[in-house]
């Protein structure tokens, strides 16, 4: 077999496969039975065959500097002579699959390093919080070790921390993620325990109502008594069915005219403020309480760029905050458990009542539309999208 010279230090490639190689020091080789340790690294992966090669070279150093001492685990024990006291174990012999030599812990970083450029910490900390639980409850193993049983041992645990059926989808969903991209990374044949797992999706999961035609008439008058930055926000909400995250972050810019002169929002990703999806890009024309916030807004004699600059720092915007801030607001003139996502679903029901198209709805509020035709071409002009918002203010 061919031995090829690979990039990460210390280590060479045969058949696909890295191998550690790294020559014993003279005045240590009395201590060992060969002259160089050399070991497979039982990957076929660059990046991970790099991880594993720099942990196995630092051990070595630490090793060598405190030859006395002996308490690290070494790389290449099995090459010791008899006589070398070492607490370190030869390498595993019955180990076949990749998988078993990468834990969770890895398979975490792994995603994080290839998936997580560009994202905001939310991603990072969802993976590691989602997987930190499973290594909580079920230890770090490595990914194929997991078996159903550990999965349902799992489920039980957040069932018992007495989280929602939507968060418990959430985090299942994130540990599926990380371990089926780390096995595909690696080319593995991976059986995922943590799919088709049973649990009452429904349990602790609050319907979020609708904001009604009338108490969308009340939030929006009291909107333009009161006239200031956070009451500018939720009146553009109100009638553009926008998430929350979406309006917030804003630039003044991104407010601007059309050719024939109406007021538009762009969104458009930030890189302090993601979009949900790639449909989630569009141009939302501005009409009604939508379209006096964006005129306050452009009127505002605040020095900033930002068209809400109290949830904007320049690297996140801050939709968390502002989510609080005005669901509080808003319990004076609304039913209790209604929230600024309200407007979001009373859009919906809005363009619903005047039968309007539902691939339209979807170009509004920057839904997803089912089939594949609909992602072609550039979507409805904005005056075709105008009419339909003016026809539900």
């Amino acid at each position: 077999m061919s031995e090829t010279i690979s990039s990460p230090t210390f280590t060479f490639r045969k058949a696909g496969v890295f191998y550690f190689s790294r020559r014993v020091p003279s005045a240590l080789r009395s201590h060992y039975s060969a002259s160089r340790i050399c070991y497979s690294l039982r990957t076929r992966s660059e990046r991970v065959a790099e991880a594993r090669a720099r942990k196995a070279a630092d051990q070595l150093d630490q090793y060598w500097y405190h030859l006395r001492t002996q308490l690290m685990p070494l790389p290449g024990a099995h090459l010791l002579r008899s006589g070398g006291d070492t607490t370190a174990a030869p390498p595993r012999q019955d180990v076949e699959s990749e998988a078993q030599d990468v834990c969770l812990s890895e398979a975490v970083a792994l995603y994080i390093k290839l998936k997580g450029a560009g994202r905001p910490d939310t991603f990072k900390r969802a993976a590691e919080r989602s997987c930190g639980y499973v290594i909580d409850v079920c230890g770090d193993l490595p990914i194929d070790a997991y078996s159903k049983a550990d999965a349902n041992r799992f489920r039980d645990a957040l069932v018992e921390r007495k989280l929602a059926g939507s968060s418990i989808t959430r985090v299942l969903g994130t540990v599926r993620s990380v371990t089926n991209f780390a096995a595909s990374e690696l080319g593995l044949d991976y059986r995922n325990p943590f799919t088709r797992i049973y649990y009452d999706r429904e349990a602790g999961v609050a319907e979020r109502a609708p904001v009604s035609t009338k108490e969308l008439a009340l939030v929006q008058a009291k909107c333009r008594d009161v006239d200031d930055e956070l009451r500018w926000l939720v009146a553009l909400v109100s009638d553009t069915g926008m998430r929350l995250a979406e309006a917030a972050g804003l630039l003044k810019e991104d407010i601007c005219r059309s050719e024939d002169g109406e007021l538009v929002a762009r969104v458009r990703p930030h890189p302090w403020r993601r979009l949900k999806t790639k449909g989630s890009e569009r141009d939302v024309p501005l009409v009604g309480a939508a379209a006096w916030a964006a005129e306050r807004v452009l009127a505002s004699s605040i020095d900033s760029v930002y068209a809400f600059p109290r949830y904007n720092s320049g690297e996140t915007t801050n939709a968390n905050s502002a989510s609080a801030a005005l669901n509080k607001w808003m319990k004076d003139y609304t039913p209790k458990g209604t929230t600024m996502h309200g407007f979001r679903h009373a859009m919906r029901d809005r363009l619903r009542a005047v039968e309007c198209p539902a691939d339209i709805v979807d170009q509004i509020g920057g839904w997803q539309t089912d089939g594949v035709g609909h992602a072609y071409g550039r979507g409805y002009p904005t005056e075709v999208l105008r009419k339909w918002l003016k026809a539900v203010t």
